[in-house]
């Protein structure tokens, strides 16, 4: 018995489908169990459309002679007319058949026995059908053939639409990768090139401060320097997200020997310049030269952004408070405001990069400052942590003072 009908053969239109099949591993177990059950000698998996009949995966024990990618003429097939109705087709005997005895598909291809089930996707969709023929005669109508061969499809079309679903989850993985690759590289670059335009204006701003100016010279000038001061802070975060999310992580060089408290009064002066309308209320309850063993740019840097944070969400006409000391072994700095109180559900998301929850028109932001400000705490082996009530909202800064560095790179000063 021999497929003289083939015709040439395209696999590669439908080389997604043939792959599919092949990834089930179900399916040469299935045609396995449907020639030892039904004593046919060929059986297979094939996706079928108007306007082809392609072989998925194939046992043929009867040289039939057709392979996977194997094609037939559609118009050829008794699976054409499957796909049509939608109905099984089962032919015990074609001799004795009243629909199938003269029946073109027989007489060309030589067979006495068939039987065909629809695999129906989910959506309704017609995939193809699983098919076996034999030269000989065959039992096979009767509820218990037809019910396994209709088990059968069923459990292959499942495993397509697990497959499909996988592919398409691995392929939106992948995309959503590269975009997120592509999109931190683009931060990088972003911010890295910002620097030199801004370093400019402050230079400018700088030398201006020197000269004699009246009165609305130095508010714009103020203005100016309160700008340059916010765009550093801006580029300082785009680029430590960009350096975090590319896996370069944050780099402390640990300063032991210097005092720190020069440096948190140093961020509240600059803030406070910035919005001289704003009350400012610090307490640093420790020596003026204690040293503390912290990278004193990244301390700055977590401390101005919780500090730039409560100016600019907390109640315009409330004080903003500031502290920082020691307690037992470890050192606390903490920025609280008053204003109308975080919802417990959005607390848990403030840490996240470019979340900014609702806030008012006039403020600005990449909603990148809480985020740095969190991975600087665990870069020091420390905790941010925020609460909100009626009567304030605090962000704490926990940090042991002799503890394990986080998974990021330290280099002590000297």
């Amino acid at each position: 018995m021999s497929s003289q009908r083939e015709i040439p053969t395209k696999p590669h239109d439908f080389q997604g489908d043939i792959d599919t099949i092949g990834r089930i591993d179900a399916v040469s177990t299935i045609l396995d169990v449907v020639c030892r059950t039904t004593g046919m000698g060929f059986a297979a998996v094939a996706r079928v459309t108007e306007e082809r009949w392609i072989a998925c995966q194939v046992l043929d024990n009867i040289d039939f002679g057709l392979g996977p990618g194997g094609e037939l003429k559609v118009e050829s097939t008794i699976c054409h007319e499957i796909r049509q109705n939608r109905e099984a087709v089962v032919i015990s005997n074609v001799a004795d058949d009243p629909v199938y005895c003269s029946h073109h598909t027989p007489l060309a291809y030589g067979f006495q026995s068939y039987i065909s089930m629809p695999i129906m996707l989910k959506d309704k969709t017609f995939f193809g059908t699983l098919c076996a023929i034999d030269p000989r005669p065959a039992r096979l109508n009767n509820p218990e053939t037809i019910g396994m061969f209709k088990l059968f499809a069923e459990l292959i079309a499942a495993h397509i639409e697990t497959d499909r679903q996988l592919r398409t989850s691995q392929a939106a993985l992948v995309q959503e990768r590269q975009l997120s690759e592509l999109r931190e590289q683009f931060i990088a670059v972003l911010g890295h090139d910002l620097r030199n335009p801004v370093a400019s204006v402050d230079s400018g701003a700088r030398l201006l401060s020197r000269q004699p100016l009246n009165d609305k010279g130095r508010q714009i000038l103020a203005m100016m320097q309160g700008s340059v001061t916010r765009m550093s802070g801006l580029i300082d975060n785009v680029l430590d997200f960009a350096r975090a999310r590319l896996g370069n992580g944050l780099d402390l060089v640990l300063e032991g020997a210097k005092p720190l408290r020069p440096v948190l009064e140093q961020v509240v002066n600059e803030l406070a310049s910035v919005d001289p309308s704003r009350e400012i209320m610090a307490r640093f309850d420790f020596d003026a030269d204690r040293a503390i063993a912290v990278d004193h740019v990244r301390i700055a840097q977590l401390f101005s952004n919780l500090l730039g944070n409560a100016l600019t969400h907390g109640e315009p006409g409330a004080p903003v408070r500031v502290g920082a000391g020691t307690e037992g072994d470890a050192f606390v700095l903490w920025v609280a405001n008053a204003g109308t109180p975080i919802p417990p559900a959005t607390l848990d998301d403030l840490f996240r990069p470019f979340f900014r929850g609702k806030a008012r028109p006039s403020q600005q932001g990449l909603g990148l400052g809480l985020y740095i400000a969190s991975e600087i705490a665990k870069a020091h082996g420390g905790t941010l942590v925020a609460t909100s009530d009626t009567d304030e909202t605090r962000f704490t800064f926990r940090m042991p003072l002799e503890a394990k560095r986080g998974q990021t790179a330290v280099r002590p000063l000297g």
